[in-house]
């Protein structure tokens, strides 16, 4: 059955924006006759704490939010991306990279460029010329690394790719403000953009809900679906809810939570109204 998905990180309560997503992706799942999932993106081990996901489902089912389906957890579906990891490597599309985000910025601000905000530094592909044999070797000292897509050769073999917003059309995939982005890290078998892409596909989500600060990334999801033999749904990417300051919502800014405005007694109508009232674009 087709379905439409929210996804939050258990790192934190979660706040109104996420309320604003949640409810967004269950009006288009009504919409379309597609189940709302649930899913737990807690590849994060750092960050993610396993007492915030219980938390997070509360305040979602006390919005009247429950998945219609099993509440996935990506720190249990390694093996999964790892195979679909393997399918990239036996592609020929992959290479470590051993530069920091230190050394990425530093080499952008040399250039005269401007790191990109939301997206991270777009990657020169330096370490794309490294031989095989120091690789190895720099890999066998125990190195810290990222595991990268090379965006040209992967383009050479999918050629030309497009996807769909519900509401901004059609556009061609292009790299230009990824770069050759991560796909895996040493200690972990994935990253986001691998994760999401991969998990979409298994729970059959056929519209793709988020805010559009994530627009970009779709470029290299569509890739990763062309290189993978995935099935490509269509994308609704949403207004963002901010603060008073015009700032987008997040965890690290100490956003007011769900949590905070149920114990204020705060109805759970009405912080769904003040969530799309906030949106960017809304009155």
């Amino acid at each position: 059955m087709p379905a439409v998905r929210f996804a939050p990180s258990p790192t934190g309560d979660l706040h109104l924006g996420h309320a604003f997503s949640a409810a967004y992706a269950a009006r288009a799942g009504q919409e379309i006759g597609a189940r709302l999932l649930i899913r737990i993106e807690d590849i994060d081990q750092g960050r993610s704490r396993p007492e915030f996901i219980a938390r997070n489902l509360e305040d979602l089912a006390w919005l009247g939010l429950v998945s219609e389906g099993e509440v996935w957890r990506q720190s249990e579906r390694m093996p999964v991306y790892r195979e679909a990891l393997d399918r990239l490597e036996g592609l020929g599309v992959l290479y470590p990279c051993f530069c920091t985000r230190a050394d990425i910025r530093r080499e952008i601000e040399a250039m005269g460029g401007a790191p990109q905000d939301h997206v991270g530094h777009v990657y020169s592909g330096r370490c794309r010329t490294l031989s095989p044999d120091e690789c190895a070797e720099r890999i066998g000292r125990g190195e810290a690394y990222a595991v990268r897509i090379d965006g040209d050769r992967a383009l050479d073999l999918t050629g030309p790719l497009d996807w769909t917003d519900v509401h901004r059309g059609s556009f061609a995939v292009s790299l230009a403000t990824l770069g050759d982005f991560v796909v895996a890290r040493k200690e972990t078998p994935t990253s986001y953009h691998l994760a999401v892409t991969v998990d979409d596909a298994a729970q059959s989500v056929t519209r793709v809900t988020r805010g559009e600060d994530l627009l970009s990334s779709t470029h290299a999801h569509r890739l990763l679906q062309a290189l993978l033999g995935l099935e490509v749904p269509v994308w609704d990417h949403h207004l963002l809810v901010v603060d008073d300051e015009g700032r987008r919502l997040a965890k690290r800014l100490g956003s007011p939570s769900l949590r905070d405005m149920r114990e204020a007694g705060l109805s759970p109508q009405s912080v769904l109204e003040t969530a799309a009232a906030r949106a960017i674009g809304r009155a």
